[in-house]
C-alpha cells in the first residue's frame, strides 16, 4: 500500500497542503501501482477527510484518542464498505493502549499500526511537543515498545500483544483473517 501523503495541513499549513495533495494523487494514478493508495485521515477537516476518502483504495486513519473514540470512528471508517487500517495509534498518556485497543480492531478485522517501536532518536517516549534528548525516562512512556537494549518498557503489555496476536497458546482459538483488496476504478 502507497500513503502518498502524511498528514497534510499539519503544522499550520492547513489548506495550503491540498495544492500539493490534489497533484500527489493525480501523480499516483497516472503510474497506477499494483499497490492500493491511500491517505489518512487525522482531524476533523471536511475538505481534506472528503478528498483523502474519495481517492484512496483502502480507508487509513490516525487515531491517538480514547477506545470509545477509537470505536466511533472505526465504525465510521466500516461504512464505506472498504479494507480500513489505522496507520498510527498508541499514545500512553492520551488513553490510547495496547490493552484497550488492540481488542476493537480485532473485533472488527481492523489493521493497526503503532507510530514506534525502539526508544531511539526521534524521542518519541515524550508526549509531543516535548522532546527531550537527554534527561530522565518518563513514567509513562508516549510510544514506543523497547528500550535500545531490548527490554522492554512494559512486560506486561508485551504478554498481552502476544496474547491477543496468537503468538503465544491460551485455551481459545485463533481465528486467521484475510483482508481482500478491492481496488476503485
Amino acid at each position: 500500500m502507497w500513503d502518498l501523503y502524511n498528514e497534510p495541513g499539519n503544522s499550520g499549513y492547513e489548506q495550503k497542503s491540498m495544492s500539493l495533495l490534489r497533484p500527489v494523487f493525480e501523480w499516483a494514478w497516472a503510474v497506477r501501482p499494483s499497490q492500493p493508495l491511500t491517505c489518512a485521515t487525522w482531524y476533523d477537516d471536511t475538505a481534506y477527510n472528503s478528498f483523502q476518502l474519495a481517492h484512496s483504495d483502502v480507508v487509513t486513519f490516525h487515531n491517538y484518542s480514547d477506545a470509545a473514540n477509537l470505536e466511533k470512528e472505526i465504525q465510521e471508517k466500516l461504512s464505506l464498505g472498504r479494507p480500513v487500517v489505522c496507520s498510527e495509534y498508541m499514545a500512553r498518556t492520551r488513553n490510547s493502549k495496547f490493552q484497550t485497543h488492540l481488542p476493537i480492531f480485532k473485533s472488527h478485522n481492523v489493521g493497526a499500526f503503532n507510530w514506534g517501536l525502539v526508544s531511539g532518536k526521534t524521542n518519541t517516549i515524550y508526549p509531543w511537543g516535548t522532546p527531550q534528548s537527554k534527561g530522565p525516562e518518563p513514567k509513562i512512556w508516549f510510544h514506543d515498545i523497547f528500550r535500545k537494549n531490548g527490554t522492554p518498557f512494559d512486560e506486561k503489555e508485551i504478554q498481552f500483544i502476544k496474547q491477543i496476536t496468537g503468538r503465544i497458546k491460551t485455551k481459545s482459538f485463533q481465528i486467521n483473517r484475510i483482508i481482500t483488496f478491492k481496488f476503485l476504478d
